[in-house]
């Protein structure tokens, strides 16, 4: 009997993350622990994905995602594969001006990354413990093409504003929190991935603020699907897709210096809501 495979996506109420929450009910061997921040609206996917474990937090308060953290572990168990796809776009439906989260935080860099950041890292031991013999666990981030290098002498944006670059600052340093990921454990145990699903698919942020689309939400949920469950993608770690084919990303990823410095940053603005090493 094959084991079931237990996939947490993050931001699962609409857009990509519905879709995707969708697509993978349809397969028996996947149970779904999907996140929002609307209890109604999350149960609604859930009832729409054949019953699912549901947990609401807003990713703009730390204190919600230690707690979200807390929640999957206790009432899921296991956790296999963690999609942190939820986020906010560069302008509407959430605004083009900076704007702060509970904590004081930039609210792009708040949502998108610092929020991914605490959770991924509050569920690590349970993603690695879950991890079996010939199947590692798996961390998938739903970044960006769009990236913007990160200033660490103003890394909340105080001086000269803007929704794009705050957007492309927070996926660069997913991207970043990936390869840290990947270089932190070893291929057997853990792998991290990270993402750009499509340009401009018919989700809320795109049609909100662009107003048309490129690509279709299916080629975006094939792309995110096959770094979450797919077989022969085992032991694929450290690489960041555009859809389905490895490239290459803003060169400020591949400075181990810049990474650590984020990494210290990060653990920083987290202090008090990360989960103690045991």
């Amino acid at each position: 009997m094959t084991a079931l495979t237990t996939v947490a996506i993050t931001g699962a109420t609409d857009g990509l993350g519905r879709a995707l929450a969708l697509r993978l009910a349809r397969d028996p061997d996947v149970r779904l622990v999907l996140h929002g921040r609307d209890p109604a609206k999350l149960a609604r996917v859930a009832a729409e994905a054949g019953g699912a474990v549901t947990v609401t937090a807003d990713l703009a308060d730390l204190a919600q995602v230690a707690r979200l953290a807390e929640e999957i572990g206790e009432r899921a168990g296991t956790l296999d594969v963690l999609v942190n796809n939820a986020g906010i776009g560069s302008g509407e439906p959430d605004g083009r001006e900076r704007r702060t989260s509970r904590d004081g935080h930039e609210l792009r860099f708040a949502v998108n990354y610092l929020a991914a950041f605490l959770l991924t890292e509050n569920l690590l031991p349970l993603l690695t413990s879950s991890a079996r013999e010939g199947r590692a666990a798996r961390v998938v981030h739903v970044a960006s093409l769009g990236q913007h290098p990160l200033d660490f002498g103003d890394l909340m944006l105080e001086r000269a504003y803007s929704g794009t670059r705050a957007y492309g600052q927070s996926k660069l340093a997913q991207i970043m929190h990936c390869f840290d990921l990947a270089g932190r454990f070893a291929p057997a145990r853990l792998t991290a991935t990270c993402l750009h699903p499509g340009t401009y698919m018919p989700t809320k942020i795109v049609l909100s603020e662009i107003g048309s689309t490129v690509d279709s939400l299916e080629s975006g949920v094939e792309a995110v699907r096959s770094l979450a469950v797919e077989p022969a993608l085992e032991g694929t770690t450290g690489e960041f897709f555009d859809r389905l084919r490895p490239a290459r990303v803003t060169e400020q990823a591949y400075d181990e210096q810049a990474r650590a410095a984020l990494r210290a940053r990060s653990l920083a603005l987290v202090e008090g809501f990360l989960k103690p090493v045991a």
